[in-house]
């Protein structure tokens, strides 16, 4: 019996050094007020998007809640205009799997919006399928649609400067690598649809996030916009929604132990976005509220530009020049 208790106050106390240590993350921390900016967070109707909008909104600004469901958006949007007390905080349709959709949420933000302070690139999926226009589902909405909504966006963002863009990438960049020729020819980072290769473009996805914001830094370099990529913690969200159930099931009881809630997992989100002082760490990858060092595969300049140029050309930008 003495035996068995020992077992299990071992097994409970390393339970609270793991959550405490690896998982519970840090809190952000700040007083800045956002009265008269605006911000737009991308798959904010659930998660760490819907935690941070609501951040945002407490915090006075107007926050556009770009996602692809409506009702559950407006249900978010009523949610955290209720919590908030700020009114200010709207629906805007966006569906990063097509293009089209994109541009048609740039149009219409551009002529409806003076300014734009702050962009969160927050949706993010892991699963089997194609967008609209026959790319990889998770290549096409984890990275090309952010890519392309970020580039319509540019020009507002340096008129409204000083002014930021937040990737939320992972720490699971780490498992990617990019096979152009692959991607140039099949439109995916992958070659197929197992679970297996759902999870590699997924890695790929979020390395991708990563060198899209060292290169976008370094084109924004000596403008008033500033970017950063983060690893938002293990987080109990509905990335997973496209997995199959049984791998949901598997999934739970580890979520329910471990993962963080979007909450906490909003922490990094929000530092990178408001943070002050952190301007000439412009393009850098953050994780618990500071700045992470990356793997050699994510700090690569040659690298970064290659993925730069290849997606203007997939989302029919090469023709188009930055400032």
């Amino acid at each position: 019996m003495s035996a068995l208790l020992l077992l299990s106050a071992a097994l409970v106390s390393s339970y609270v050094i793991v959550y405490y240590v690896v998982f519970r993350g840090t809190r952000f921390s700040s007083a800045v007020r956002l009265g008269g900016k605006t911000a737009i967070v991308t798959g904010s109707n659930t998660g760490i998007g819907k935690a941070t909008a609501l951040d945002l909104a407490k915090r006075g600004a107007r926050v556009i809640l770009a996602c692809r469901n409506k009702e559950k958006a407006e249900a978010a949007a009523f949610d955290i205009r209720r919590e908030s007390g700020n009114n200010q905080v709207v629906f805007m349709h966006l569906d990063l799997a097509s293009l089209k959709s994109v541009r048609n949420f740039t149009e219409t933000f551009l002529k409806t919006e003076p300014r734009l302070d702050i962009l969160i690139n927050n949706a993010g999926l892991m699963g089997p399928g194609f967008t609209e226009d026959g790319f990889g589902m998770v290549f096409g909405v984890n990275h090309l649609g952010h890519f392309l909504l970020t580039n319509l966006l540019l020009e507002r963002l340096q008129q409204s400067g000083p002014s930021r863009v937040v990737n939320v990438a992972s720490i699971l960049y780490r498992l990617g690598n990019i096979d152009f020729s692959l991607l140039a020819s099949n439109k995916d980072l992958v070659s197929g649809q197992s679970v297996w290769y759902n999870f590699q473009a997924y890695c790929t996805s979020k390395l991708c996030n990563v060198l899209f914001t060292r290169e976008l830094a370094n084109r924004l370099d000596g403008t008033s916009v500033t970017c950063y990529s983060l690893h938002p913690g293990v987080i109990r969200t509905e990335l997973g929604r496209n997995m199959s159930l049984w791998q949901q099931i598997l999934m739970m009881p580890f979520g329910k132990l471990f993962f963080m809630d979007p909450e906490r997992g909003s922490q990094t989100t929000l530092y990178c976005a408001l943070q002050e002082g952190i301007e000439p760490l412009s393009g850098r990858y953050f994780s618990n509220c500071s700045l992470q060092e990356v793997g050699a595969n994510a700090r690569d300049d040659g690298l970064a530009k290659k993925l730069w140029e290849l997606s203007e050309t997939l989302a029919g930008l090469s023709s188009q020049t930055q400032s």
